[in-house]
């Protein structure tokens, strides 16, 4: 006699409970709108008089002239250094 390979066992059946299908859809995320980023217009930092020159904005101590600061509600900050002042509430 010669011997046959025993069969492959049948799969298991699925749990009742577990029912699910194999993809479950994410809801999708949605992104807020942002606001465009503007570039400082450099003829709003200084004002030309009559043979002088003056600028408008305080400079960063730091990092020197040409560095300005912005100006928040509260403070001056320094955006190449990181550099803050306080304003005290008048």
């Amino acid at each position: 006699m010669s011997k046959q390979p025993a069969p492959a066992p049948a799969p298991a059946p699925a749990p009742a409970g577990a029912s699910a299908p194999a993809e479950e859809k994410k809801p999708e995320k949605k992104e807020k709108p942002k606001a465009p980023k503007r570039r400082i217009q450099v003829h709003k930092l200084y004002k030309l008089g009559e043979g002088s020159l003056t600028r408008l904005r305080k400079e960063c101590p730091r990092c020197g002239k040409g560095y300005f600061m912005a100006q928040h509600g509260d403070r001056l900050t320094c955006g190449h250094c990181g550099y803050t002042t306080y304003t005290q509430k008048g």
